[in-house]
C-alpha cells in the first residue's frame, strides 16, 4: 500500500472513530430516547407487567387484578430529575385511567410526595363535560385542564410536559391545557425535584416514543 493511501485510510479511520464517540443524544439537541423500540429494561424499572408490544410499551393488568396502590408495579424512569422536558404518545381503552407522575420524593408514596398530570380517556366524554383534575392533562392535585383536547379511546394521543423551575406547562396533542405554579395552592410544598413514572391503575395502557431532555 502507497503512502498516500495509508494516510487516507488513517483520516478515514479517524474520522468514523470521531463520529461514532458523538452521543445519540446530542443529534438531537439533548433529547434522550428512553424507550427504544419499545423496550423499557434499560431505562426503567417496575415489578408491573409492562410488555413490549408493536415498538410500544403496554400495560397487561393481571387477571382480578384492581385499584392503583401497587406502587412498585408503577413503571420507574431510573434517577432524579428536576428541570426537564418530556413528550410522550399514550392511548387508552374506554373509559381508560393512568397518570404521569414527576417531582416524586418517595416511589413508596407517589401520590402524597409528587405531583400527577392525569391520564384518562376523556376522549369519549361528551361535550359540555365539566373538567376536572381527572380529565387527561389536570395536575393531580385539583387543577382541571383548561380544554379538553384528547382523542378517543383507541387513538394515540400526545403529551408534551415541561417542568422548568416552579413554571409546568402541558400540552396535549399541540394544545396548551395546563400552565401551572408549583408553589401555589395545594401544589405548595411538594418536592421541586425527583422520581418520573406512570402509573399502574389495573387498566390497559399503552405508551411509546418516550423522549426527555433535561433543562
Amino acid at each position: 500500500m502507497s503512502r498516500a493511501c495509508m494516510l487516507l485510510t488513517v483520516a478515514v479511520f479517524v474520522m468514523f472513530a470521531l463520529v461514532s464517540t458523538v452521543p445519540a443524544a446530542a443529534a438531537e439537541d439533548g433529547w434522550v430516547d428512553v424507550l427504544p423500540g419499545g423496550d423499557s429494561s434499560k431505562h426503567w424499572t417496575t415489578q408491573g407487567n409492562w410488555k413490549t408490544e408493536d415498538g410500544a410499551v403496554a400495560l397487561v393488568p393481571s387477571k382480578g387484578q384492581s385499584g392503583w396502590t401497587r406502587f412498585d408495579h408503577y413503571l420507574w424512569l431510573n434517577g432524579e430529575y428536576d428541570d426537564f422536558e418530556m413528550q410522550f404518545d399514550y392511548m387508552v381503552q374506554k373509559n381508560g385511567n393512568s397518570g404521569f407522575y414527576f417531582n416524586v420524593g418517595d416511589k413508596a408514596s407517589p401520590v402524597a410526595t409528587g405531583i400527577e398530570v392525569q391520564i384518562y380517556d376523556s376522549g369519549s366524554r361528551k361535550e359540555g363535560h365539566r373538567l376536572s383534575d381527572h380529565d387527561s392533562g389536570g395536575i393531580i392535585p385539583g387543577i382541571p385542564p383548561t380544554k379538553n383536547a384528547a382523542k378517543p379511546a383507541g387513538e394515540w394521543n400526545r403529551f408534551h410536559i415541561t417542568v422548568k423551575g416552579n413554571d409546568l406547562t402541558v400540552k396535549l396533542n399541540d394544545v396548551v391545557v395546563n400552565e401551572v405554579t408549583l408553589d401555589e395552592g395545594r401544589l405548595k410544598g411538594r418536592p421541586d425535584k425527583g422520581y418520573i413514572g406512570f402509573q399502574d391503575h389495573s387498566l390497559p395502557l399503552k405508551l411509546k416514543d418516550i423522549k426527555i431532555r433535561k433543562l
